[in-house]
């Protein structure tokens, strides 16, 4: 049976360093390097569409290519990405920032995003045949990153999304890795 809560609020979203206390082993994918090679070389997203060009004048839009937020002034395009690790009604296509160049990626697989961790977000625990198991939302990234702590400890867990809950747009993926 599926799991759907909020959690409460624990305080104001914190602004500063993260303490990270992951106690299971995992793995943290942006959009794969490849797949936005794929999209730059052919201008075309995985729904057909070209991508839309856009400069972020005052920066902030999160980019998930390196899972930080953009900075001022910098180019980056909008494309339609599935997300990872989903099946049938829950293989959701949707909007999301990237660099407009190839840029270096999220550098540290087996740790939550810090610089994404502001927002009050959303955690989807998927089963192993694609399927929402469960859906908490969250503060910020310390309560993403208990929760992900505890999805992903479920046997029947096979990946977690993150995601905006104001926009709803998808972030990144975390798998267990044991």
């Amino acid at each position: 049976m599926a799991d759907f809560r909020q959690h409460p609020q624990h305080g104001p979203p914190q602004t500063g360093p993260m303490t990270m206390t992951m106690t299971i082993t995992f793995r943290v994918e942006a959009i794969p390097a490849t797949t936005l090679d794929r999209i730059r070389a052919t201008g075309r997203d995985e729904a057909g569409n070209a991508p839309l060009a856009r400069i972020d004048e005052d920066g902030g839009s999160p980019l998930r290519c390196c899972l930080r937020d953009a900075e001022p002034g910098e180019r980056m395009l909008l494309i339609a990405y599935t997300p990872p690790g989903v099946a049938g009604p829950y293989a959701e296509r949707g909007p999301v920032f990237v660099h407009a160049e190839p840029c270096a990626g999220y550098p540290a697989a087996h740790s939550y995003p810090m610089a994404l961790g502001h927002r009050t977000q959303i955690v989807r625990g998927y089963d192993h045949d694609g399927n929402m198991a469960t859906a908490t939302i969250v503060a910020d990234g310390d309560a993403a990153e208990r929760e992900l702590n505890t999805i992903l400890s479920r046997p029947e867990i096979r990946v977690a999304h993150v995601r905006n809950v104001a926009a709803g747009c998808y972030n990144f993926a975390v798998w267990p890795t044991s």
